[in-house]
């Protein structure tokens, strides 16, 4: 469950790839209110190190149903807040 446009929403997926290496996860939603706008919704995360630094990338790759369907701007924002979280409990545990 994730909340997004205010909204409670609810999305099944499976994890389609973990490349450890490359600091990868990518995810197919195969259920849920999303795949009523999308055909296919995918999502990465990547993670790139450099020293103490970490950059956090979230690539949404999608297949709209019709021309009138948005873009996912509001998922970005999910992700932000996830992002942050994460950002936050790692600070905390360091200190």
């Amino acid at each position: 469950m994730y909340l997004a446009d205010g909204k409670e929403k609810v999305a099944k997926q499976v994890i389609e790839e973990i490349d450890k290496e490359k600091k990868l996860v990518r995810y197919k939603v195969i259920g849920g209110e999303i795949l009523e706008a999308y055909k296919s919704f995918f999502v990465t995360i990547h993670v790139d190190t450099k020293g103490e630094e970490n950059v956090v990338t979230w690539t949404f790759h999608y297949e709209k149903l019709n021309e009138s369907v948005d873009d996912p701007n509001s998922l970005m924002d999910l992700c932000l807040r996830i992002t942050k979280d994460i950002e936050n409990h790692h600070l905390a545990k360091s200190n």
